[in-house]
């Protein structure tokens, strides 16, 4: 009994302690250690990803479809090597052209998992053959490629993205960017697959100045033995209207006498091809002395002494022997065609403005702000001037392609109110301030400067703008019986302030004549309408991107230099001469290493020009 009663409380002593043990235990606390922390529970491990990838077939003939398939889990990117990204699960179509091992990739937070698949590719005894070629491989945009293709034993042939083809062919195609072309070749044998690359860059040129001198023809003012040597169209005898071998003297630049062009006086030169009626050009001498009207006085050409920088820069750079002036007339039609590409007074007029405009006060002002009476002829599509406009005109120009792609502009003149002064003749650009008369006013007109050597203080100064028109002093013109022998020295002070200048690099500079001035010329210019084309004009091209030292004899005018300039910043088409001209691709090459510049040596530099202290003479009627 006694030994019971000790086993009970034995036993309550026994349970009273371990009692007391769970409570300490649930307190964080142990036998020994009142304060030990509690042991975090441990987080699950990450699934690391899946990845499964099957081809279906695993054996195709060259050309056939192979359909790759996959499945993924707990990924959080998947890759296909040579496909790049793609979705977690799917299939994709694709057309081998040889054997490959296809590589998935499938990442995520529990590591990375790989799968492949292999395709066996046979090329077939009897499946076609094809290659594909690009030449040039490198092109700048805008320029065009030709695609050049071979097969053998196929029946059909097409390139995607452009279509079926013969077989076998050529194709010239424009990528606007670089571009991978496929040639697929169909078979009995099977298909076969060809590619090529063709590069676009970017066209270099952020720059255009457009230099208009006056009143020249080619085989009058480019008498240069060396361009003669290598080649350039340049005649040193001509045809009379008698059917006299008339041999070509030498005159100087600033000469007394001067000749009516008039359009009427082009088709008696032009005499229906045969360039033969220069004699029968008007002609006159202002002020007489200097041996005025010499023997034979259009079969004249300029002393090379006199023009020697002229010949310096088409010499070094590209000479145009086949440039053409568009218009078949004098300064005030020229001038409205290498700013806009037409002389036309509206639009959707098939009537061009022929010649100068005229009044009994003579022929200044012009244009939008002339007086009422003053009045300019219009050729109709006969040939004939059977009406009279005022000259102010409303059509699209260049300009106004310009100002809608935010490209800049300016146009440098002496005087705002003559011929040589196209935006005058353009209504939404003059705006003028009243009927006739009057100034102009709009908001364009800011951007035409005078005087003209403003240019080469923006040149000097980084204000160059994006495309330039540049007219010269009066008295730098190279027009017969005003100018005084300082238009080459003038010329070349702008083509050496640029050289010279940040803009050389990106800079194309056009040098051309805006008609021919009567004299004799040799080739008879294409024939496009009744009043296009005209004369030729000389031409010389600038750029450390043009082909050095060459002479193009690809037919140009000046809608081809309005061209050039919509193609450099992207613009559209005005619709007029540009639509139908060259574009000078013949002359520039952009992959070339740019040409370093070279002063140009001329007897007055840009600081005569600059501080120029000449009376201004004024402007020729024409």
């Amino acid at each position: 009994m006694v030994l019971d009663r000790r086993l009970a409380v034995l036993r309550f002593r026994c349970l009273l302690l371990v009692s007391l043990m769970l409570a300490l235990s649930a307190c964080g606390g142990g036998a020994g250690s009142g304060n030990d922390p509690i042991t975090p529970t441990p987080t699950p491990a990450a699934t690391a990803p899946t990845a499964s990838l099957s081809a279906s077939p695993t054996t195709i003939d060259q050309g056939q479809t192979v359909t790759l398939t996959w499945q993924t889990k707990n990924a959080s990117s998947v890759s296909i090597q040579g496909i790049g990204a793609v979705s977690a699960n799917g299939s994709k179509q694709l057309v081998p052209d040889a054997s490959i091992t296809y590589k998935l990739t499938a990442k995520g937070a529990g590591g990375t998992a790989t799968a492949t698949a292999a395709v066996v590719v046979v090329i077939s005894a009897n499946a076609p053959t094809a290659s594909l070629t690009a030449s040039p491989a490198t092109i700048v945009k805008g320029q065009s490629v030709t695609l050049k293709w071979q097969t053998s034993r196929a029946t059909s042939a097409k390139i995607e993205g452009i279509g079926v083809v013969p077989v076998e062919g050529s194709l010239q195609v424009s990528p606007a960017d670089t571009t991978t072309y496929t040639l697929i070749a169909a078979g009995p044998g099977g298909n076969t697959r060809a590619t090529t690359l063709a590069t676009v860059v970017p066209i270099p040129i952020k720059h255009v100045v457009i230099i208009f001198q006056e009143n020249r023809d080619t085989d009058n003012l480019f008498h240069d033995v060396n361009l003669m040597a290598k080649g350039a169209d340049l005649a040193t005898t001509g045809l009379n209207s008698l059917g006299d071998l008339i041999t070509l003297q030498p005159r100087p630049l600033a000469d007394d006498y001067e000749f009516s062009h008039l359009h009427g006086d082009f088709l008696d030169l032009w005499d229906g091809g045969k360039m033969d009626g220069a004699d029968k050009v008007g002609m006159w001498c202002n002020g007489g002395g200097h041996g005025c009207l010499p023997p034979n006085p259009a079969f004249v050409y300029v002393d090379p002494a006199d023009v020697q920088p002229y010949f310096t820069m088409a010499e070094t750079y590209t000479f145009a022997d086949h440039m053409f002036q568009t218009n078949q007339g004098p300064s005030f039609p020229a001038h409205q065609f290498i700013f806009a590409g037409t002389s036309a007074p509206t639009e959707d007029s098939d009537l061009f403005a022929a010649d100068n405009p005229i009044n009994g006060d003579g022929f200044q002002p012009t244009g939008c702000i002339a007086p009422a009476e003053q009045q300019v002829a219009l050729i109709d599509p006969t040939g004939a001037e059977s009406s009279f406009i005022y000259p102010c005109f409303e059509h699209a120009t260049l300009s106004d392609l310009l100002d809608d792609a935010g490209i800049s502009w300016r146009y440098y003149a002496q005087e705002l109110n003559d011929i040589w002064v196209a935006p005058n003749a353009i209504n939404h650009i003059c705006v003028p301030s009243k009927p006739t008369g009057g100034i102009c006013t709009g908001a364009g007109w800011n951007n035409v400067i005078t005087p003209p050597s403003q240019v080469l203080t923006d040149i000097g100064s980084g204000n160059l703008a994006a495309v330039s028109w540049v007219t010269p002093p009066g008295l730098s013109s190279d027009h017969p019986a005003i100018n005084d022998g300082s238009g080459p020295s003038w010329v070349a002070s702008i083509v050496n302030a640029i050289g010279q200048s940040q803009y050389w690099s990106d800079t194309a500079i056009f040098i051309t004549w805006d008609d021919w001035g009567g004299m004799f010329d040799h080739v008879p210019p294409p024939i496009l309408n009744s009043y296009e084309y005209g004369a030729r004009v000389p031409l010389i091209i600038i750029s450390p991107y043009v082909l050095p030292a060459h002479i193009t004899h690809v037919t140009h005018d000046f809608g081809s230099i309005v061209k050039f300039t919509e193609q450099v910043f992207g613009l559209p088409s005005l619709g007029f001469a540009d639509a139908v001209a060259s574009d000078f691709s013949d002359s520039f090459n952009y992959l070339q290493n740019p040409l370093p510049f070279k002063e140009i040596q001329a007897p007055l530099h840009k600081d005569f020009f600059l501080h120029d202290t000449r009376p201004h003479v004024p402007l020729d009627e024409d």
